[in-house]
Formats: structure tokens, sequence, C-alpha cells
């Protein structure tokens, strides 16, 4: 069940259920400073994409293809779609597990907090997911006419922020990669994550 709390002062609050005996800690970064230093060259190369995504798509049409001040409104959309985001980790898990959306206090970091085993691919989906976010406003933004300048900068103001988001997410996607098997499952306890083998 998803539950909203508009203010999270510490994620050991809430992923705190019950570690089954077989669980192996996965070495992770011990804070989240930490993990979204290591994960920030992910970030830097989502958003060199959206360069050369942007690039080509103005070389193609020999033209300015967006209006610069609605890139900074469809960013600050995309940044009122963190919800959305974090809704989306949630809705993958089962209805039986306790999943906690809100954002940090003091930080401007939106989090989706649940204890609960995940197979491998179905925890990868849950960190994937969001991307949804980005890539649709990304696709309508190559596809929509240069001539829609206003359009175009709202489009690419949410691909980047939709896109470039879930940069931790693929941190993690990585370390599961890594580390655990296709049959083993995959939790978060505490501030720690742990395979179930």
């Amino acid at each position: 069940m998803i539950k909203l709390r508009l203010s999270i002062n510490d994620i050991n609050e809430y992923q705190v259920a019950n570690l089954p005996d077989n669980a192996v800690k996965i070495e992770t970064p011990h804070s989240v400073e930490e993990m979204m230093k290591k994960a920030t060259p992910i970030a830097v190369i989502l958003c060199l994409l959206l360069f050369i995504v942007m690039l080509c798509k103005t070389i193609a049409c020999k033209e300015i293809v967006i209006s610069p001040i609605f890139i900074f409104i469809g960013f600050v959309l995309g940044y009122l779609l963190l919800i959305v985001h974090e809704w989306l980790h949630g809705i993958v898990y089962p209805k039986e597990a306790n999943v906690i959306i809100g954002k940090i206090k003091g930080k401007f970091i939106f989090v989706a907090l649940a204890s609960y085993p995940l197979k491998r691919n179905r925890f990868i989906l849950m960190c994937l997911l969001p991307f949804i976010l980005g890539i649709v406003p990304l696709m309508v933004f190559i596809i929509s006419p240069a001539e829609f300048k206003e359009w175009n900068g709202l489009m690419f103001g949410m691909a980047c922020m939709g896109m470039v988001s879930p940069f931790p997410d693929v941190y993690n996607t990585m370390i599961v990669l890594k580390n655990v098997n296709k049959n083993e499952s995959v939790m978060f306890y505490k501030s720690d994550m742990y395979k179930i083998l």
C-alpha cells in the first residue's frame, strides 16, 4: 500500500521490514550524498545524450527549435512530477508492501521507501520505470515540428528533468546487475541494500 509523507526525517524509520536469514548485504555507498556523488557520471552521460538530441534536431531543421523560457517552465513541471516519479517506483511493489513516498526534510530529494523483497528483474523495473517521465516528452520533442518552439521547449525541459532525475536509480540498477543473480531477490533495509539468496 502506498502512503504519502510530506516530510521524512530519516529513511531508516521506514525501511525496517523483517530481514530474511538468507539476506546478504550488498556493498553500497554509506549515505545519500555519497551515492549521488558516485552516480554523477550517469547524470552527465544523460545530459550529454539530451544535448546531442537537441543539436541533431536543430541541425536537421536548420533553425532554433525551442523557446528557452519554455525549457525552464518544462523543467519546473518536471520537478513537480517528481512525486509521480516516486509513485511509479511504488506501483511495482505488491499491494501488501508498505511504500512511503515523500520529500526528505531540508533537501530537494523525493523518495519512495519500501523494505520488501522483489525478484531481481522486478527490482530493476521498479528502479527504471520513472524514465517514462523523460522518454515520453523526449519522443514528443523529437517528432514535433520546428515551428512549435514553445511546445518544443516545454517538452525538452520536461524530458531533461525526467531523463536525468533517475540517475541514482540507474546506479542502483548497475549495482544489482553486478551483484545479484536472476533467481535472487533484492530489498532495502534501512539505508542498505540486500540480496536474498
